[in-house]
Formats: C-alpha cells, sequence, structure tokens
C-alpha cells in the first residue's frame, strides 16, 4: 500500500495548538467551526494522530507567495 503523506504532491501537515489556532482565529475573525473542514480518515493526515474538531495546519507551495498556509477544522 502506498504512503500518501510520504508523497512528493501532499504538502506538509501538521496540528494546531490551541494558543496558536485562537491567535489565527483573532487574526481572521472567524470561530472555529468557519473554517474550511478535512475529513479525519484523509489519508494526508495518517500520519498525525488527528481527532475530530483538532486544526491541521497546511503548508503548500505556491507560485504567488511561495508558501500558502491554509488551516482545516477536523471532522469525523
Amino acid at each position: 500500500m502506498v504512503d500518501a503523506t510520504e508523497h512528493e504532491l501532499v504538502p506538509e501537515h501538521s496540528i494546531v495548538d490551541e494558543d496558536k489556532l485562537e491567535r489565527v482565529l483573532d487574526e481572521y475573525n472567524i470561530d472555529r467551526t468557519d473554517l474550511p473542514k478535512i475529513k479525519r480518515k484523509d489519508p494526508a493526515l495518517a500520519a498525525l494522530d488527528v481527532e475530530s474538531g483538532n486544526v491541521v495546519r497546511i503548508e503548500r507551495d505556491s507560485r504567488t507567495t511561495d508558501t500558502a498556509v491554509v488551516y482545516r477544522l477536523v471532522i469525523e
């Protein structure tokens, strides 16, 4: 079986700690539930010990800004 987390096209995923999350939510003036969603069983999250309600930081390559950071709320 192929490990999707090791593929070169899968961006870096990491769990956001609560302190950092509060700063991000304040910066964008949003609630946790306003974030786009990602399913807990998504293959890109296989290497992380995520639970529903966690927020994941995804760092992608970008042609315009070099690196783009997005956040996703983990759902069941």
